[in-house]
């Protein structure tokens, strides 16, 4: 009688640490996505800048070939 309890038991505790494993590997799935996004936001934005930067230098020049 007490075999078939322990089992159960066994089995019920497994199937927490299936779960714990479950839920862990989706939050680290999720976590990477956050970290590719910011990446590629963090990309966008450099290019932004570039191009900022850029448009600046170029008129400075107009700016100076005026005088």
């Amino acid at each position: 009688m007490r075999q078939p309890i322990v089992a159960l038991f066994i089995v019920a505790l497994a199937g927490c640490g299936v779960d714990t494993a479950t839920t862990a590997a989706t939050g680290a799935s999720i976590k990477k996505q956050e970290v590719e996004e910011g990446k590629r936001t963090q990309e966008r934005a450099q290019q932004k800048i570039d191009q900022m930067q850029e448009q600046m230098q170029q008129r400075a020049q107009q700016a100076g070939g005026e005088r």
